[in-house]
């Protein structure tokens, strides 16, 4: 459970952000999760702390589709200000702008061989906000109209895992791990046994984080050879439950494994989270941890955003009604004083949104205003268009994806809404924290870890734990009525925004477990 910002020991905050909780959780997994971290080393003039490649399929702000790029945007700029060396490799996209573009420098190419395919890798460097970024070049496979979703995404991952390793034998780079990230990027901890034999590569130790098990990266096994230029010996360890894994044998096959939440390490060992992995996973819990996520603080800062109507801090939240105001009138409803709750979220089951649609009469006959911003099935488009309808003045649903509207609810609000049935861990509830909007949360993944309920005095959130829909509604209400006492209301937004979910609190756990790594023997 993340705290609100106070002085703490090094070992108070390494205690609170690798907590896992009581329910499910495995006592190997817990002890891997929150096992005594060693102290950072001070500023070395012999160089960096811990070397370490990161490699992402996608990173933000060249290419991005969910969370994992704002994780590979941010991090490395963290942890390069604590004395490591964190290089990002990831695609050359079509997508990516020709201001970066520009910015890029050509390093070398050479071609990687898969199966019977010999296809061009070229290597471009580009270095922004202290972090040095490599590019791997190939049209066929990325020149596409998006990031995922085309018909041969294993073999254009495997290509980019593999072309990660030979990248690696070109640049002047020596890496102490390579950190692998989802299904993406899972083939190269497989490949890296053919190149044990190259001197930088022989001990290089590799990373795998999990964003979410349930894209595991799954495959016909008929395909072991021609698309992945694999043997049939390696059958063993690429399938799991009929299927070619990709996943899997990166978790097998790595040295440490991490979730991204304490609370989600621990869930994944139930069948219930895991989508199928459980088995896997419990028989390696021994390499298994979770580190919550963290948010950008220069970026998520109500004291000096550009995009909400007015600027405020959690000592002077003046200008936060100013920003009611805004949103209301963008949305159309009633500017009565009223409390507002909002959702921004992919309008999916994931999301919790078949919990909300049920109680929306009841919420709003109770005296809550309610404003939606997404897309998604589109059963759920329709059922909250119908809704606003019915409730002019009261809730209204903006069915679209839309970046900059979404920042002004977020400082607009005063209830955020987000009753997952899954959450790896979760970016919006710690925005929606870091501007004064009181969330409202199942106890689930990175939520459980970053909302702690303020019925005891010293929370900033309200959470409820079984996934049904008035369990939802009555957390919705315990807000309400709280929003009505003013001071109480004020002192728990005032926590929620003190709430340190800053990317600096995480890097830190990040370089504890690189640390570790880098000395295994």
């Amino acid at each position: 459970m993340i705290m609100p910002r106070k002085k703490a020991t090094a070992a108070e905050t390494a205690a609170t952000e690798t907590k896992a909780p009581a329910k499910r959780s495995s006592s190997k997994t817990s002890k891997a999760a929150s096992e005594t971290k060693p102290k950072t080393s001070r500023r070395s003039r012999k160089g960096p702390d811990v070397r370490v490649l990161f490699a992402s399929s996608e990173v933000a702000p060249f290419a991005a589709s969910g969370g994992l790029a704002d994780v590979a945007g941010s991090l490395p700029v963290y942890l390069n200000r604590s004395n490591c060396d964190v290089r990002v490799i990831l695609p050359l996209y079509s997508s990516i702008s020709k201001d970066w573009r520009d910015k890029m420098r050509f390093i070398t190419y050479c071609y990687v061989s898969l199966s019977w395919r010999s296809a061009y890798c070229g290597i471009f460097e580009l270095k922004d906000r202290g972090v040095t970024y490599y590019f791997i070049d190939n049209e066929q496979y990325f020149k596409r109209s998006s990031l995922y979703g085309e018909y041969d995404d294993g073999e254009r991952f495997a290509f980019f895992s593999k072309a990660v390793i030979e990248a690696l034998c070109r640049i002047d780079f020596e890496p102490d791990i390579i950190h692998c990230n989802d299904w993406q990027t899972a083939m190269i901890p497989v490949y890296l046994r053919e190149y044990r034999w190259v001197g930088k590569l022989a001990a290089v130790k590799t990373l795998f984080t999990i964003h979410n098990i349930q894209f595991q990266g799954q495959y016909d096994p008929y395909i072991l050879g021609d698309i992945f230029g694999l043997p049939e010996s390696d059958l063993t360890l690429m399938k799991w439950d009929g299927c070619l894994n990709l996943m899997k044998a990166a978790i097998e096959l790595s040295d440490k494994v991490n979730t991204v939440s304490p609370t989600y390490a621990s869930e994944i060992l139930d069948p219930w989270y895991s989508f199928g992995l459980d088995p896997l996973l419990k028989g390696l819990q021994f390499k298994l941890c979770g580190i919550l996520n963290g948010i950008d603080f220069d970026t998520w800062n109500p004291e000096t955003d550009p995009a909400i109507a007015a600027n405020y801090t959690a000592d002077d939240q003046e200008g936060k009604l100013a920003c009611k105001r805004d949103v209301l009138n963008e949305f159309g409803l009633d500017d009565d004083g009223r409390p507002l709750a909002v959702m921004i979220a992919r309008l999916t089951e994931q999301k919790g949104v078949d919990l909300l649609a049920p109680i929306m009469d009841e919420v709003i006959k109770n005296g809550i205003q309610v404003a939606i911003l997404g897309t998604g099935d589109a059963k759920y488009e329709q059922i909250f268009t119908d809704i606003a309808a019915r409730y002019p003045g009261s809730c209204s649903a903006r069915i679209a994806y839309n970046t900059s509207l979404s920042k002004r609810m977020y400082a607009g609000a005063d209830i955020f809404l987000m009753p997952s049935k899954t959450e790896p861990c979760g970016l919006a509830q710690m925005q929606a924290m870091r501007y004064g909007t009181i969330p409202v949360v199942r106890k689930t993944g990175g939520l459980s870890d970053s909302v702690r309920d303020c019925g005891d005095g010293e929370g900033w959130g309200f959470t409820f734990q079984n996934y049904e829909a008035w369990d939802l509604y009555n957390a919705m209400i315990r807000a309400k009525d709280l929003y009505y006492d003013w001071d109480s209301w004020k002192e728990v937004r005032t926590r929620a925004m003190r709430c340190d979910m800053s990317w600096s609190r995480s890097a830190e756990s990040y370089k504890f477990l690189y640390l570790e790594m880098k000395n295994m023997v």
